[in-house]
């Protein structure tokens, strides 16, 4: 297949955030297609024309957009529609069979729907988020701007040969909105096994490189400190454990618009560089030090139902370094959890009983051991990357032989 590949945050591993995109589409590659990776070179501080590089095979066109979860919605929705005006007719210079488009933003659908008319090749949309309910839920969009994002919604689901979701719960969100659900694929984020599996010594390094961790039990957070992803969570979850285990020791890495307010509580809270250490976004290749490093990882969200529906990255890099994980939340990462033992179920509002769980289950080696074997099971069974991959070159054949 020649395949047009939207997707307007792509990372590769030398880059801080998900490779998603990047997996997908070098396995995609090495299976004998062609890929043109069609994305924003967003750390541009200046607008620039389309620019090209290749990455393991894949031909990837930048463009230069500047963006960042810490920029006001009213600027990211400008970038959003700036980078949809000028992906459309870019990508239709190329002969393609199919074009895979990925969201967020939902924005992607408007130059893959572009393309795909153009070229008369059909559109696989993958949702990513369910949205607009998200950022109706949170209130970054209201009164009348709320009816075109639902016809947006509506638009890119119709055009659309067929739909991935990354999760069971994004899958019902679809089907909710009228699109047929034998064919929406349930495909969600992935582990990088091989990737995240590196000896001990790699994460005794990286403890080595900070005077205050040495040998204390390390809770981990490895992600965007966005409005919906409610790292301050972790800063209040530290100060209650410090009262009953000073020695256990919190990490959030990361960047996003409330990186500074997290900050800034831990120091109110009397945490910050006691318990409670904050660090810069990492790139993707340094991510597994960090993993192994760690006792337990995290992945949290705010006390939102419609967040539930969630496939972090960071929840399926903890299962592929073998790390116990520790979520916030309900819905169905919550029941994987529960189901295989495979990390930890925390009260998203009793921070006092959360911390005694976390202690509770920091203490208890046996515990640790066994939860890490079944995340690392999960990882391998249920969410190899090889494997997943291979389920959606199967839609987009689908797709191209309708």
């Amino acid at each position: 297949m020649r395949i047009i590949y939207t997707h307007q945050y792509f990372n590769t591993p030398s880059m801080s955030g998900g490779t998603r995109s990047y997996e997908i589409a070098r396995r995609l590659v090495t299976a004998g297609h062609k890929v043109h990776m069609i994305t924003s070179d967003r750390r541009s501080k200046n607008s620039g024309d389309w620019y090209h590089t290749a990455e393991e095979g894949i031909h990837v066109h930048w463009l230069p957009v500047p963006y960042g979860n810490a920029m006001p919605y009213h600027k990211r929705i400008k970038a959003f529609l700036n980078y949809a005006a000028k992906a459309g007719p870019y990508a239709s210079r190329f002969k393609a069979d199919v074009i895979f488009a990925t969201s967020t933003p939902l924005t992607i659908a408007l130059p893959a729907i572009y393309a795909s008319k153009r070229l008369k090749i059909p559109m696989v949309f993958e949702v990513r988020d369910l949205w607009p309910e998200l950022p109706i839920a949170v209130g970054a969009l209201k009164g009348p701007l709320i009816p075109p994002a639902r016809w947006l919604e509506r638009f890119a689901y119709k055009n659309s040969s067929e739909i991935v979701a990354l999760s069971p719960g994004m899958k019902e969100g679809v089907v909710r909105a009228g699109y047929p659900s034998e064919h929406v694929h349930v495909i969600p984020n992935s582990c990088d096994v091989d990737l995240f599996q590196v000896p001990s010594e790699v994460g005794a390094a990286f403890r080595k490189r900070f005077p205050w961790l040495d040998n204390r039990p390390l809770v981990i957070y490895a992600g965007t400190f966005g409005r919906i992803n409610g790292v301050g969570y972790l800063a209040r979850l530290a100060a209650e454990t410090r009262k009953l285990a000073p020695e256990v020791c919190f990490l959030a890495v990361g960047d996003g618009y409330e990186f500074d307010m997290v900050t800034r509580l831990s120091r109110e809270l009397g945490v910050l560089n006691q318990n409670f250490f904050v660090m810069p976004q990492l790139p993707k290749s340094e991510m597994p030090a960090l993993f192994s490093a760690a006792t337990i990882s995290t992945s949290t969200v705010i006390d939102l139902p419609q967040m539930w529906a969630n496939s972090a990255n960071k929840f399926f890099d903890s299962l592929a370094s073998g790390r116990p994980v520790a979520i916030n939340y309900a819905g169905w990462q919550a029941d994987l959890i529960k189901e295989t033992g495979a990390g930890l179920v925390l009260p998203p509002k009793d921070l006092p009983g959360a911390a005694r769980l976390l202690i509770s289950a920091l203490n208890n080696k046996n515990w640790l051991k066994k939860a890490g074997k079944a995340a690392l099971a999960l990882a391998r069974d249920r969410f190899d990357r090889d494997l997943l991959a291979k389920q959606l070159e199967a839609v987009l054949l689908k797709a191209v032989h309708k």
